[in-house]
């Protein structure tokens, strides 16, 4: 779902005034200040508003906050339950049954100017192909959209996204002439990691030289994108299970 003009909702708490709008200045007296009661695109205090105002009403509702992503948003109606997901201005809402979910979209609406999308397609950069039985999310596109900002589209793809050796050392090798770049694709590729955790260790190394890179260094982060342009077409495959027990691997100590 996507919220219209979703700044404009937020309450202020705080006196903030503003010249008088160009094309509606008042002829007697021109020099004068409108007080907003509301928050303006303009403004700084606008998007801690909006977000403050969207909290207290869905607490309204009977969401409560998740405590480990301040964005996520649960209710529990009897057995059903509703999860929501806020990004600004965009959310997913999805529900146990149809019923709760067309009334949580019913009561969003008598607050909020909110426009109904359908099904999740694509959202935040992650694909989303749903079918009967499962779902599988992807960043294809983001992926190569990374590689064209790179220039590296058409490079030679390689098989793993780190060479089999230890790890290089933060001193070897000279600095490279654009930190900058280097920590903004190092991030770019954590980003990338949501629907690749094949990349995980890969990446970490990466961003482990972010405050002086070197050449070596980008040696390894451009071989983390030769992986990803032979695997852009890499996701998860989430899929229903008859247990709800979750199963992790590691191997740390």
């Amino acid at each position: 779902m996507d919220v219209s003009n979703a700044f404009l909702h937020g309450h202020l708490h705080e006196r903030v005034y503003c010249q008088q709008p160009t094309g509606f200045e008042d002829a007697q007296r021109p020099h004068d200040v409108c007080l907003l009661s509301r928050s303006l695109y303009i403004l700084r205090q606008a998007p801690r508003a909006w977000f403050n105002r969207f909290v207290e009403h869905v607490k309204t509702l009977g969401f409560q906050q998740s405590r480990s992503d301040s964005s996520l948003y649960v209710i529990t109606k009897g057995s059903d339950m509703a999860y929501l997901l806020l990004y600004v201005d965009d959310m997913i809402l999805s529900a146990y049954s149809t019923t709760l979910l067309q009334a949580v979209v019913a009561q969003l609406k008598q607050a909020f100017a909110i426009k109904d999308m359908g099904p999740v397609h694509y959202f935040l950069g992650v694909d989303v192909k749903r079918t009967k039985t499962s779902f599988f999310l992807s960043q294809s596109k983001y992926a190569l959209d990374i590689l064209e900002w790179e220039g590296m589209a058409n490079c030679k793809a390689v098989a793993t996204p780190i060479e089999v050796k230890p790890k290089t050392s933060s001193l070897d090798g000279a600095l490279i002439s654009d930190g900058s770049w280097y920590r903004s694709m190092a991030g770019a590729l954590q980003y990338l990691t949501l629907t690749c955790p094949d990349l995980a260790y890969a990446v970490q190394q990466i961003c482990l030289h972010m405050h002086e890179p070197r050449d070596v260094h980008l040696v390894a982060l451009k071989r983390v994108l030769r992986y990803v342009k032979g695997t852009v077409n890499y996701g998860l495959h989430l899929h229903a299970t008859t247990t709800p027990s979750l199963t992790a691997y590691t191997d740390a100590d």
